[in-house]
């Protein structure tokens, strides 16, 4: 189509040259002066147009001007409407923050139920055996209530006060029993008042229970000392004690007593 309009033009152009060389060509010649012929009518002496001559080529493009300023920066426009929320992403790898501040202390617990009893360990090996060759045990216990009367041959002697009590020495008042704490040989020895007007006081040297020695008096005429000794081999958590039938007497004057030593350890 371009080419078509170009070659329109050219001989338009062509046409137009053609008649005005034929005018140039048929007018009349200027004169010099001022005669007739200088002072023609134009119109009078125009011929008819030519025919346009053939369009020239184009031009060579011509070079690229230079650069312009820069415009003035625009104003900022409206935002647009906010798009659709996009699908989420895959999770992130793990990353490793720093410890985060300790938080307060909770609230204690409620104390659980008490656990199913476990199973019973094995026995242990037997301990190193104490060396009691320094150990020194003696006591000597006395009476201090006026009387005591027992119907029984079995009741024990209490007693009130002691005398000597080494350190290691175990001896219950109450109950009247020295407990061995220290393996050997030991001396006993007790010595009892009867009351005047009893009959008859037995007094018994037992060991874990079984009689050892015995000591008695049925003479209601005056007071008697009922007394008695023995050595005995104890062995540890071993003990002794009176047994007393009949009415015992005793005072401040510690009328009734009971002694015994460690003559040597085992």
């Amino acid at each position: 189509m371009k080419i078509f309009v170009a070659t329109v033009l050219s001989i338009a152009l062509l046409l137009g040259n053609s008649v005005n060389l034929r005018a140039s060509v048929t007018g009349p010649v200027a004169s010099d002066g001022d005669g007739p012929a200088s002072q023609a009518c134009p119109m009078c002496c125009q011929g008819s147009a030519a025919i346009p001559g053939i369009p020239g080529l184009p031009g060579s493009l011509g070079q690229p001007g230079s650069k312009g300023e820069p415009g003035q920066k625009g104003d900022i426009g409206q935002s647009g409407p906010m798009g659709e929320r996009g699908a989420a992403g895959p999770q992130g790898d793990e990353g490793i923050g720093q410890p985060g501040k300790i938080g307060p202390r909770g609230v204690p617990g409620v104390v659980g139920p008490t656990g199913e009893t476990g199973v019973k360990g094995q026995k242990g090996e037997p301990g190193e055996t104490p060396d009691d060759s320094n150990q020194r045990v003696a006591f000597t216990v006395v009476r201090t209530s006026s009387s005591d009367t027992s119907t029984s041959h079995d009741t024990r002697l209490p007693f009130q006060a002691t005398e000597t009590l080494l350190p290691g020495t175990s001896f219950d008042l109450e109950t009247g029993t020295f407990t061995c704490g220290v393996p050997g040989t030991y001396v006993f020895m007790f010595s009892v008042n009867k009351y005047p007007s009893s009959s008859y006081l037995t007094v018994q040297l037992r060991k874990n229970g079984d009689v050892v020695v015995t000591g008695g008096s049925t003479d209601s005429s005056h007071y008697e000392q009922v007394s008695g000794s023995a050595v005995v081999v104890l062995q540890r958590g071993d003990t002794m004690y009176l047994t007393m039938y009949g009415t015992a007497y005793s005072y401040s004057d510690h009328k009734t007593s009971f002694s015994g030593f460690l003559l040597y350890p085992e």
